[in-house]
């Protein structure tokens, strides 16, 4: 039976309203990113910068904590109930930090905001709703909503926090949840069949393997050190662009939009080159190397506004890189049952990172009264980042193909995998019983997709 090229009614339903769903609850989160330091500074006991630090960072502990135990939750109570829950502890998050009067209760609030860590069981709902071979492609909606909303809310906060303060940006953000959980009520279909899912969810029996290869060790390093900087950038780069480049908050974004612009439109040749030429470690290595430069030159030559903008320009290029960059090396890398986890542990150490990198830059800026040592140590990550990528290996040009086994197949697993695994052009395969699904790592250039078809056919795998 032939692979369908275009996605169902029903799973474009599911993956759009899904990639919605994200949308509006990370509009919520990001739009904070630019205005945070500066608003969060006027409360009481908001003029000690370790404590506009940790108010910035906590959502990222609990968020942290929770995201891997959230996802198997799931698994064992249903999707939706989960996502419920955790948007309405991001809504009582949100309101809680708009009534908060004392910088600590805005710390107590983040900290709830966070405590509604659903990707993981969004992912696996969207895996319930979608077939294999069309997957990837509903993932990356999810992942060209985040990456959109994040350019929009760096222009759109600083003139929305002028308007309504940060508690009426807190309060938005609590409309725009409670709007994502009516849509999930609404407008998200019910999964006919709710099963786990090797390629989008955590494994806990997968975690050693994952958690000991040294080439996913190094992208875990390098995705907190990316996140890292990112929140102690933001701690103090409000503050800068109000102090040396004499600009008020509400026209913060005339200097981010054209960066992030920039950034985008440069990224773009950098990743083509990258994926088709078979180039992607050298242009990671490069976007690394891009961004130590950037950071170091925040932290030795930030004498006026026309520095502040051109070390943020080099700053998205670099961003923007590697932010597109590591997810499809993990794909790459990472074994194929065990896809997942290795993605779940990733966003563990994403999540980590926004914590320890505020913290951090409140109490470094609190101590010295100076954004140097902050810019240094992001400086510092990013110079050991490059080190410790330098021996990554290349990964290969592979890409992932994923068919449904029927449910009347009975046949040997062990002996099917190997039959796959031979076929050339495919690096690896596993099939997943349990899960009715068979896992294939195949080369960009080419595989003998007819024997593959072939073999799929004669076992009885259904591939709709």
């Amino acid at each position: 039976m032939s692979v369908s090229p275009t996605m169902s009614a029903l799973e474009l339903r599911a993956a759009s309203s899904l990639a919605g769903l994200y949308a509006l609850r990370m509009l919520g989160m990001f739009l904070i990113l630019p205005v945070f330091a500066v608003y969060a500074g006027h409360l009481p006991g908001g003029e000690n910068h370790t404590m506009v630090g940790l108010a910035f960072g906590a959502y990222g502990l609990t968020q942290a904590l929770l995201q891997l135990p959230f996802g198997m939750w799931s698994d064992r109570v249903g999707r939706k109930k989960v996502i419920y829950i955790g948007l309405a502890l991001f809504a009582i998050g949100s309101i809680m930090c708009a009534m908060a009067d004392h910088i600590a209760w805005l710390i107590v609030g983040r900290a709830v905001q966070g405590a509604g860590a659903i990707s993981a069981a969004v992912t696996a709902l969207l895996a319930d709703l979608t077939r294999e071979e069309h997957r990837t492609k509903a993932m990356a909606m999810i992942g060209a909503s985040i990456a959109s909303t994040f350019a929009i809310s760096l222009v759109a906060a600083p003139k929305l926090a002028e308007w309504i303060g940060l508690p009426g940006i807190f309060l938005l953000t609590a409309g725009l949840t409670i709007a994502a959980l009516i849509g999930v009520w609404k407008v998200v279909p019910n999964p006919a069949v709710s099963r786990f899912h090797s390629d989008a969810e955590a494994n806990t029996s997968r975690l050693p393997q994952v958690l000991k290869d040294p080439q996913l060790l190094r992208l875990n390093y390098g995705v907190f050190a990316l996140h890292a900087s990112q929140m102690a950038m933001f701690t103090v780069m409000p503050l800068l662009l109000n102090q040396i480049g004499g600009i008020d908050v509400a026209h913060h974004w005339w200097v981010y939009l054209p960066v992030v612009l920039i950034g985008f439109v440069l990224m773009v040749p950098a990743i083509i080159y990258g994926e088709k030429k078979n180039h992607l470690k050298e242009v990671f290595l490069f976007a690394i190397a891009l961004m130590f430069a950037a950071q170091l030159g925040m932290t030795l030559w930030m004498p006026s506004l026309t520095w502040i903008v051109a070390w943020l320009g080099v700053y998205f290029i670099a961003f923007n890189i590697l932010e597109a960059t590591q997810p499809s090396l993990i794909s790459k890398i990472a074994p194929t049952a065990a896809k997942g986890t290795a993605m779940g542990v990733y966003n563990t150490c994403q999540a980590a990172s926004m914590f320890m990198g505020s913290a951090l830059a409140g109490y470094l800026y609190q101590e010295f009264q100076s954004p140097m040592p902050v810019f240094a140590l992001c400086a510092l990550l990013m110079a050991v980042w490059l080190l410790v990528s330098w021996g990554m290996q290349a990964p290969l040009p592979v890409k992932t193909k994923m068919f449904h086994i029927g449910e009347e197949w009975s046949g040997d697993v062990g002996r099917l995998s190997a039959k796959l695994g031979a076929i050339d052009g495919v690096k690896e395969a596993v099939v997943l019983i349990d899960e009715r699904v068979a896992l294939l790592k195949v080369m960009q250039a080419g595989y003998d997709e007819a024997e593959v078809d072939r073999l799929i056919a004669e076992t009885n795998i259904a591939t709709t």
